[in-house]
């Protein structure tokens, strides 16, 4: 499901458990309203609040850290991707079609970024194949002395490097938050909105209460998700680093 979908269910979820206690409480028997259950009920619903507390705050930083990794991982790659142009300038105009390789290759993983969904699907993403391109135009130089020799294992290094700093973007592009946890949390999330709608007074302005606070909620929960998620939905890693770098090799 995807987290749109979620943030849907989940204020569906609350609405429909507080509203529902707020007009079912004075349907039900007098012992089921009595002072007794009232306590009760309130005890068990603030052991639900310590819990869900905690479980979302970690959620946070879980989706964070995930966030922050791979913005820090994106900056060393264009970092690598200049270092790499470097070295093939250094070369001289052997490698010319190789950097424009290179230039093609950033253009397209701006506009395609990795997600690790593509190997998953069975299919090559263009930036995938234009990194490849990359690759073979550089194993088609044949160096003319020893000293260009060493430049050119220097730049086929750096590339095995750029591979590797890639496929390590795109392995950690996954979602990071464990959707059981997020059912877990809509269960115990609807027990307390339940909790609140009982005894509660049946006006607008509770009603309205419920409504705009489940709303909120959602929201939270779509973004805790989309963070999960960096190169999708409206929080997103930057590819300013690799604007730069492009700016930079151009």
């Amino acid at each position: 499901m995807g987290e749109i979908m979620t943030a849907v269910v989940v204020f569906a979820c609350l609405c429909t458990a507080s509203i529902g206690m707020l007009y079912l409480y004075p349907r039900l028997s007098a012992r089921h309203r009595d002072d007794d259950t009232n306590t009760v009920l309130r005890l068990v619903a603030n052991i639900f609040v310590v819990m869900t507390s905690l479980v979302f705050g970690l959620l946070i930083n879980s989706s964070k850290n995930t966030f922050e990794t791979i913005d820090t991982n994106v900056h060393a790659f264009s970092t690598s991707l200049i270092m790499l142009d470097r070295s093939l300038r250094t070369y001289g105009a052997e490698t010319d079609e190789t950097r424009t390789r290179l230039i093609e290759y950033i253009e397209l993983a701006i506009a395609d970024p990795a997600r690790g969904d593509d190997a998953l699907s069975h299919r090559r993403s263009p930036a995938a194949n234009a990194l490849d391109q990359v690759g073979g135009a550089l194993d088609r130089i044949s160096p003319s002395d020893r000293y260009h020799e060493g430049l050119l294992a220097d730049a086929r290094q750096q590339f095995q490097s750029v591979v590797r700093q890639r496929w390590s973007i795109v392995e950690q592009s996954e979602a990071s938050v464990p959707r059981l946890i997020i059912w877990m949390l809509m269960a115990w999330m609807t027990l307390i909105y339940g909790s609140f709608g009982y005894r509660a007074p049946r006006n607008p302005m509770v009603v309205g209460v419920f409504v705009v606070s489940a709303a909120l909620i959602a929201v939270s929960v779509y973004f805790v998700l989309d963070m999960s998620v960096p190169f999708d939905g409206p929080i997103q890693v930057s590819d300013a680093p690799l604007r730069r770098a492009l700016a930079q090799i151009q």
